[in-house]
């Protein structure tokens, strides 16, 4: 969110824990958020050899879907499936 919509870190942190209905505390704590980014399809900040919910570019899909964002390689990809 500090690159993609200039916000300062404090507002980011707001946004992303508004966005995914957590508290900024939750937002740091790694068993809720492990939780939570496996609820939504967003991938692990940890790899699991053969996880399916790993798939790095379906995890930045969804990102970008529950963020509201653009993500330069999911529109790039995007663009070369001819999905846009």
């Amino acid at each position: 969110m500090q690159l993609a919509e200039k916000m300062k870190i404090d507002e980011a942190k707001a946004y992303v824990a508004e966005k995914l209905g957590v508290t900024i505390d939750e937002l740091h704590d790694i068993v809720t958020m492990t939780d939570k980014r496996t609820d939504l399809g967003l991938g692990l900040s940890h790899v699991e050899p053969c996880a399916e919910e790993n798939n790095g570019m379906a995890a930045k899909f969804r990102i970008a879907e529950v963020l509201g964002i653009k993500i330069n390689s999911v529109e790039k990809f995007k663009e070369r499936a001819g999905l846009k």
